[in-house]
């Protein structure tokens, strides 16, 4: 593939052009399994590239070695985008995968749920972006309920789901002392969006139990259900999930 501003022969399909610093993927794709990960590279709605990236997990090895082997495995994956420098990368699959990927990029994901990720995509290109939210947690906070259960631990859940980009508020709600009781400390779970997006996210501390309203920028169920992935994605890392 030629870059398709000045011509020059590019290294792989997609690459960043260095010679005349010109983009030739504006999205990529990252299919992350734990052995193989797929790099796809879109440009202008059209598949303009694609790579496999491969790993043999060790298995049998010891918890260091198992940490290195995913790391390079990760920092491999984060190499071809680089090469691309797009404007948004999506990402579904494995994920401890997507959590060792993460880190070493500095590109926002967003998460694609589908039997055939890069179709999604390239349709999802065709509608308007989600608005940015730039704002400090603190700010989004708002209701007529201060009280969150869970101490420190019920407020880093907050706080976690209050810094995500697309959310603009989160509104506690009151606490109900009547829910199963859960064995494992503070736990929380976003819930399924509502016709305009919203999700609530339920925490769990014992048998308490508190709603509390998230309002996001996504504006319809379909989108709302990609905000709640990447909430529960959140809470997952952060080891508060339900």
């Amino acid at each position: 593939m030629d870059c398709r501003q000045c011509a020059t022969p590019l290294d792989r399909p997609g690459d960043y052009c260095l010679v005349c610093h010109t983009a030739n993927t504006d999205a990529v794709v990252l299919e992350l399994d734990r052995e193989r990960a797929t790099v796809t590279s879109l440009l202008e709605g059209s598949v303009v590239g694609q790579r496999t990236v491969t790993t043999t997990p060790e298995g049998e090895g010891s918890d260091e070695t198992v940490v290195v082997e995913l790391r390079n495995f990760a920092g491999l994956v984060a190499d071809e985008v680089r090469r691309k420098r797009p404007e948004e990368v999506y990402v579904t699959g494995d994920r401890d995968v997507i959590a060792a990927v993460r880190p070493q990029l500095h590109y926002e994901f967003f998460r694609v749920e589908s039997d055939d990720p890069v179709q999604r995509v390239i349709d999802r290109q065709g509608e308007p972006a989600l608005e940015v939210v730039d704002a400090a947690p603190a700010e989004k906070l708002g209701g007529s309920h201060s009280t969150l259960i869970g101490g420190r631990s019920g407020q880093r859940v907050i706080q976690t789901v209050a810094g995500h980009p697309h959310v603009k508020k989160v509104i506690p709600g009151p606490i109900d002392a009547g829910g199963a009781s859960s064995p494992t400390g503070v736990r929380a779970k976003a819930t399924r969006a509502d016709a305009n997006g919203n999700v609530r996210v339920l925490i769990r501390d014992g048998s308490s139990v508190q709603e509390n309203r998230v309002v996001t920028t996504a504006g319809d169920r379909e989108l709302g259900e990609h905000v709640r992935a990447d909430l529960n994605e959140a809470l997952q890392e952060a080891d508060l999930q339900e």
